[in-house]
């Protein structure tokens, strides 16, 4: 199965919600459609980076990396009902390196 990353910036977390609550809504929100093997989060230049790692089921490779870009794009709609965002990258992992798609 083809391997995926999405990476998001944070800016600043919407009033009422926790800081947890961003990762918890990026993996809920990855999780119904496919399985998430990983998450992270990073501090970029000071500002905040979630990472994560997710698996799409094998179609020919132009039809993977629109999934993984539709999958993100839902990703990032429910984090920005938590925070503010920025900067929404997916990568793909192929020949043991990560490619913009």
């Amino acid at each position: 199965m083809p391997s995926f990353r999405v990476q998001l910036n944070i800016l600043a977390l919407r009033p009422g919600h926790r800081p947890e609550a961003v990762m918890d809504a990026a993996v809920a929100a990855l999780g119904t459609r496919h399985h998430v093997e990983a998450n992270q989060l990073d501090i970029v230049g000071g500002v905040p980076r979630i990472t994560l790692r997710f698996t799409v089921e094998e179609e020919e490779y132009d039809a993977d990396a629109r999934v993984a870009r539709s999958a993100a794009a839902l990703m990032r709609a429910e984090v920005e009902q938590v925070a503010r965002t920025r900067d929404l990258v997916v990568l793909r992992r192929a020949r043991g390196r990560w490619s913009p798609v």
